[in-house]
């Protein structure tokens, strides 16, 4: 099985950064991510733009730790924006509720097509409050 490969390229000019990253982002790869959004900030980098045209593959760990990272851009008064990430990974952005992150990208999925979208002031599908669960008492042997 080959070793899942990550190249990083990082340019800078002032306080902003562009990361260019190719290949894949997972388990074994996150660190990378991790390690150079962070480099950033300790360099004073505040406006971080990740450019993913090149990604093949990139699971829930590595939008972790995107997550992280733009949590942290924040805290320091910068942003961190994602560009051109391949489908996955923006449908898994989408569906977590994370498509700020995300440039150029609408904040919502399409709707399926066997879930049409509601019309205006139409009740919901779903019901307000979920009953609780309640205890089934069983039989003892």
């Amino acid at each position: 099985m080959p070793i899942p490969q990550l190249t990083l390229y990082r340019h800078d000019r002032h306080s902003r950064a562009l990361i260019t990253l190719a290949g894949e982002i997972d388990l074994t790869t996150e660190h990378v991510v991790r390690e150079s959004l962070g480099q950033c900030l300790r360099d004073g980098i505040r406006t971080i733009d990740v450019d993913l045209t090149t990604v093949t593959f990139c699971d829930v760990t590595g939008l972790n730790a995107f997550l992280h990272a733009s949590w942290a851009t924040g805290v320091a008064g910068g942003s961190l924006r994602l560009h051109h990430p391949p489908p996955a990974l923006a449908r898994i952005t989408a569906l977590t509720g994370n498509s700020t992150l995300l440039h150029g990208y609408p904040g919502a999925l399409p709707p399926r097509p066997s879930s049409p979208p509601l019309a205006p002031g139409a009740p919901s599908r779903w019901p307000s409050r979920v009953p609780r669960a309640t205890a089934i008492p069983t039989r003892g042997n």
